[in-house]
């Protein structure tokens, strides 16, 4: 049974359903959004969420149940603990004061696909690999910011203090320079008072956002590339114990199967001469 459990959860057939199941889920949790939709498929909507609940429930029973005795080995795994979680989550009871958090428990539920799929938890590791390097960047980039926000304050709070009237704002409006969204109207009202200030606005947009934010394009990429070889090292792993063990105990029993059946063929033969 533990290896009928093992060849279920590994077979690619078990990962496309469950990925199908969490699918379901998320539009389960768009209709709910409706008031209208919600008034008139409530019930259904509710064995709905109970059965997708039901069937991540037996998913990890059998997940638990394929790494038996040592059922503790399903914990040591992060992204196992993170859909026990989730499921956890998805247990807390809908009514009363807890009725928001269990909303927002299910909408976790959509969060799902990031373990059931195996290139979007290479993505997300990368990501956390990358924040190591990313706080030098911001590091960086909070120094710039700092300079220029003071500099922008002292040049611009007295012709244009809505976006330049104190560190803070200064700082919010290089933020909004940063990210390209009508720059340029600030950049036209500071020129009414300083022609050049051009140059002010030109140069941190080239450090801001075509330096600063390709080194950070750089790092999650060279982190990417790392994350793949280490999953490439992993594939490429010895099999462990167990596993040789899990193989032989199959192989007996398909040499077992073979032996019966050539000896319920042999009989036939002969009756046939």
């Amino acid at each position: 049974m533990q290896n009928f459990a093992n060849r279920i959860v590994s077979h690619r057939a078990f990962e496309h359903f469950i990925i199908a199941i969490i699918l379901v889920s998320a539009v389960l949790i768009g209709i709910e959004t409706s008031e209208e939709l919600l008034a008139e498929y409530g019930n259904l909507l509710l064995w709905g969420n109970r059965m997708v609940l039901t069937i991540f429930i037996i998913e990890a029973l059998l997940k638990m149940w394929a790494l038996a005795p040592t059922v503790g080995r399903y914990f040591r795994g992060g992204w196992n603990i993170f859909d026990f979680t989730i499921i956890l989550l998805a247990l807390i009871p809908s009514t009363g004061e807890l009725a928001m958090l269990a909303r927002l428990a299910r909408l976790l539920r959509v969060l799902r696909l990031i373990s059931a799929i195996p290139e979007l938890r290479l993505i997300v590791a990368t990501l956390m690999k990358s924040i190591p390097s990313m706080g030098n960047i911001m590091l960086l980039m909070g120094v710039i910011f700092y300079i220029y926000g003071v500099a922008g304050q002292q040049l611009f709070h007295a012709h244009d203090p809505q976006h330049w009237g104190n560190l803070g704002i200064s700082l919010l409006t290089l933020f909004r320079i940063v990210t390209l969204e009508d720059w340029t109207d600030v950049m036209y009202t500071a020129m009414e008072m300083h022609p050049l200030s051009w140059i002010y606005f030109v140069s941190f947009v080239i450090m801001g956002t075509f330096v600063i934010i390709n080194l950070f394009i750089a790092v999650v990429l060279n982190n990417l590339e790392e994350a793949k070889e280490e999953r490439l090292k992993e594939l490429r792993q010895p099999p462990t114990r167990d596993c040789l063990m899990k193989e032989l105990d199959q192989t007996q029993k398909a040499l077992e199967q073979l032996r019966q059946q050539l000896s319920e063929a042999r009989p036939e033969r002969l009756h046939q001469k």
